[in-house]
């Protein structure tokens, strides 16, 4: 399913944007060594992409959904976990639960991640503030769980090791900071909305949008010097 499909059905947004690509891999950089810490942190990075999103655990279903529907809107009150008060937030329907069985949890992690840890970031996205915004805005909180899927693939993780370049440095960042991942994830939807705005997107846009995002973060992760999440140069957007 890709985004030009999106008013077929209400699934289409999540996940499968990026099912026909695949990570062009260069075989001289398969067998590259890991260091304990960093085979340590990728095989907790790859646990964590196993969880799915369950909706009968209260730590996924009360504890994280409340948590992130406070960390978006503080000032107002909380309806319940199914309500059509979360398509304000950009969810395809009144129980966003329904949305992260194409992710998993991660997805809804990275989401809180990016609240707590950059929140006039997280908010200025949210509520698409700043720049030239169009009619038919993308929604946020799929959105955001598109770019957990993008980023999983372009980094290999779901292989052993990965062996494309951007993966395998991601690996070195990962050796430098265990939360490289949802720190990446901030940058990447970060990304994604001003490539949003330079494109002058709309709706059906968006998966070109994504695309873009994608190859400009490949290039970043591909050059010589990022030996830090800090270093790619994308990581200023964040403190816009």
């Amino acid at each position: 399913m890709v985004v030009a499909n999106a008013m077929v059905g209400p699934r289409s947004w999540v996940g499968g944007l990026f099912n026909r690509s695949s990570n062009k891999r260069n075989e001289k950089f398969i067998d590259y060594p890991l260091c304990p810490l960093q085979e340590q942190r990728l095989q907790r990075l790859q646990e964590r992409l196993q969880v799915p999103f369950e909706e009968t655990r209260p730590d996924h279903q009360q504890e994280a959904l409340r948590a992130l529907w406070h960390a978006a809107f503080p000032n107002i009150a909380f309806k319940g976990l199914i309500s059509e008060q979360w398509k304000e937030m950009g969810w395809q329907g009144p129980n966003p639960s329904t949305d992260f069985r194409g992710c998993g949890l991660i997805s809804l992690e990275n989401l809180l991640f990016f609240s707590r840890t950059y929140p006039a970031s997280f908010h200025r996205l949210l509520f698409k503030q700043g720049g030239k915004r169009a009619a038919w805005e993308y929604p946020f909180a799929v959105a955001g769980i598109n770019v957990s899927f993008m980023l999983i693939q372009m980094l290999d993780l779901s292989s052993v090791k990965p062996r494309c370049l951007p993966g395998i440095n991601f690996i070195k960042l990962l050796g430098d900071d265990e939360k490289a991942f949802d720190e990446l994830y901030c940058i990447a939807f970060e990304m994604m909305d001003a490539q949003w705005l330079a494109m002058n997107a709309s709706y059906m846009d968006f998966n070109e949008v994504l695309q873009v995002t994608r190859t400009q973060l490949e290039r970043e992760l591909s050059l010589e010097d990022i030996n830090s999440i800090q270093d790619l140069p994308a990581y200023n957007l964040l403190y816009q």
